[in-house]
């Protein structure tokens, strides 16, 4: 079943499944409960140093993408991923973001990469 994405301040559905956000900072202005999630893997999100030197700039994707993967083969990420992975071969996982631009953020290469390993 094919990792999904969703904007985390959209409303739950019951086909969402396991609620991931992979955020590293909770989004602004979200109560805990509205968000209504499943889990939420902080060291899947991008390091700090380097969320803040993409700044969701389209032109630094490319490079943002080849670094973030490369921060997700730490081996103290693989086991999160693998977890994540298992989960996705036999229910829905749905992966949270608070970013507004749903082409370029971490949840999106997060997918990707869990998608090819399915």
């Amino acid at each position: 079943m094919p990792v999904a994405l969703k904007r985390v301040y959209e409303p739950p559905s019951p086909d969402d499944g396991l609620r991931v956000l992979v955020d590293r900072v909770w989004p602004r202005g979200l109560s805990k409960a509205a968000a209504e999630l499943d889990r939420w893997e902080r060291d899947l999100a991008p390091s700090a140093e380097l969320r803040k030197w993409f700044g969701h700039d389209p032109a630094r994707w490319p490079e943002f993408r080849r670094r973030y993967r490369a921060e997700l083969d730490d081996p103290k990420r693989q086991s999160s991923l693998a977890a994540l992975r298992r989960q996705a071969k036999t229910d829905r996982v749905t992966l949270l973001y608070g970013a507004s631009d749903d082409v370029h953020n971490q949840a999106v290469v997060l997918a990707e990469l869990l998608n090819e390993q399915l």
